[in-house]
């Protein structure tokens, strides 16, 4: 007898899949799946059900019915490099990975905006019309392979948002799959006050919790005339923080602002890009000014002034393009560059008035002390936006624990001040339950009303951004369910 050829179980979720995108474009291979166990936020991993890679609109959005219509948990992800767990399929999601959508669809010289697809790379867009005279403000220090989609997702910032804003001001437009698969366009063309709810705006930053972004119309600006960079080191880091306040005070605006602490700097130094920073310095300013030419110089001599008059130990602006470029390589790549002197490390996002910021770095570093391990600062200092990097080893039983709690304690030292848990890597499932420091319950209430409009079954990314029901929460849908129980005894008994 001929003996049956013994053929291979395949989810019969995933020969559907495979219909709607073809057989090349996915992957639900145990040995294939470990690269999409988490993205940037490694403390948690799980894998998904399968990843699947559409190339088009019209297959997300076929993708996004036969999931809701099946009841299959899905989510959408970009390039990976988020920091907040927003893209780690909890739940045995599908992924829907929008790699493959990375066209620049349009670009409109004359009314400053492009259009590109969810895939396409930040720095991309910049260098494909830098030529013309223009470019893309939003910068984040990823932004060599960080998507456009994903920015809008955890609504990105970078080092220039200071003077030119995050993501949300310069998104002009969105195509959206929502959450049952129905295809919606919205604009912000036309009037700047248009009448109604601001859906754009809701949508960005909602770290793909209300819809999967499909195309994208963003705004491109001019490119100044010109720029001009300062480094400024000092021995004293209160010395450097009163210097940020009293830049801004002193009314001006520069297009970035950055700080570095001196654990910080010991790790871009041993990192890819070293500029001979002074191993023995405390803190250092970078400081990037741009616009006509004319006034420029008379602004770097005011901030040149300033750092006088807070005991900088030594200023100097860049001499040339190539010392400029220098300067930024060293600072963007300061978060990989802890990987030199750390075997892991933990990056958090608060957000704090610019005037708090000397007594929160030291409660930063009585956190450091307490917790035993070491905290280097790399932060937009102009716009308040910490970004702690809390240095661990994993290997060593208990460390990791000590990070997330030394984590979560920065955190509340910055909403303790009035300031946010995050300002540009999001909430996902990192800081689920420290959204307790800056909403009350009823406010998070009000958010997941929100979301339920758009996600009503919650299939769209689970289980990220809100905490575990709260007991009001808890009490309310006691009530609720004793109502419900009550109202069906009275039907019965008529």
């Amino acid at each position: 007898m001929l003996k049956r050829k013994k053929q291979n179980k395949v989810d019969p979720h995933i020969r559907s899949l495979i219909k709607i995108v073809g057989e090349q474009e996915i992957l639900f291979k145990p040995e294939d799946l470990i690269s999409y166990d988490c993205d940037g936020f490694t403390v948690h991993k799980a894998l998904p059900k399968a990843v699947v890679f559409p190339k088009n609109t019209e297959e997300v959005a076929a993708l996004v019915r036969y999931c809701h219509m099946n009841h299959l948990p899905f989510l959408a992800r970009g390039a990976g490099t988020g920091l907040s767990g927003g893209a780690i399929p909890l739940n045995n999601q599908v992924i829907i990975s929008l790699v493959k959508m990375k066209q620049l669809l349009h670009v409109d010289f004359e009314n400053r905006q492009a259009v590109v697809q969810p895939g396409y790379v930040n720095l991309k867009l910049t260098n494909s019309i830098s030529d013309k005279g223009y470019y893309y403000a939003p910068d984040p220090s990823s932004q060599y392979v960080c998507t456009i989609g994903g920015n809008v997702a955890e609504n990105a910032g970078g080092a220039h948002c200071l003077k030119y804003g995050v993501t949300t001001n310069h998104i002009l437009g969105l195509e959206v799959v929502l959450p049952h698969g129905e295809v919606i366009e919205i604009s912000r063309e036309g009037a700047p006050d248009i009448p109604g709810y601001d859906v754009m705006g809701l949508l960005t930053g909602s770290e793909g919790t209300l819809g999967i972004v499909t195309k994208i119309t963003v705004r491109i600006l001019k490119s100044p005339q010109g720029k001009k960079t300062v480094l400024a080191y000092f021995d004293d880091v209160e010395d450097g923080s009163r210097a940020v306040s009293d830049i801004i005070a002193a009314g001006i605006v520069p297009a970035a602002l950055e700080m570095m602490d001196k654990t910080a700097i010991e790790g871009v130094e041993a990192g890819t890009f070293p500029v001979g920073h002074p191993p023995d310095i405390e803190a250092f300013l970078l400081i990037e000014v741009d616009g006509i030419m004319a006034g420029l110089e008379e602004q770097i001599d005011q901030i040149l002034e300033v750092c006088q008059s807070w005991n900088v130990r030594e200023v100097k602006v860049a001499k040339s393009e190539e010392e400029r470029s220098r300067w930024w390589a060293n600072r963007k790549t300061g978060f990989g560059a802890m990987g030199a002197i750390s075997p892991d490390y933990l990056v958090q996002d608060g957000v704090i008035p610019r005037s708090r910021l000397p007594e929160v770095l030291k409660e930063i570093e009585k956190i450091s002390r307490e917790s035993g391990l070491r905290i280097a600062n790399i932060f937009h200092a102009g716009d308040g936006n910490l970004h702690p990097l809390i240095l661990f080893d994993s290997r060593v039983p208990g460390e990791t624990e000590k990070a997330l709690q030394a984590g979560t304690a920065c955190l509340k030292a910055c909403a303790d001040v009035g300031g946010s848990i995050t300002g540009e890597h999001g909430v996902g499932i990192e800081k689920k339950e420290e959204m307790r420091f800056i909403f009350t319950d009823e406010e998070i209430d009000a958010q997941l009303d929100i979301r339920d409009v758009f996600n009503p079954y919650d299939l769209l990314n689970q289980g990220k951004l809100f905490p575990k029901p709260s007991r009001c929460m808890d009490v309310k849908k006691i009530v609720k369910d004793t109502v419900a129980v009550q109202s069906r005894k009275r039907s019965r008994s008529n």
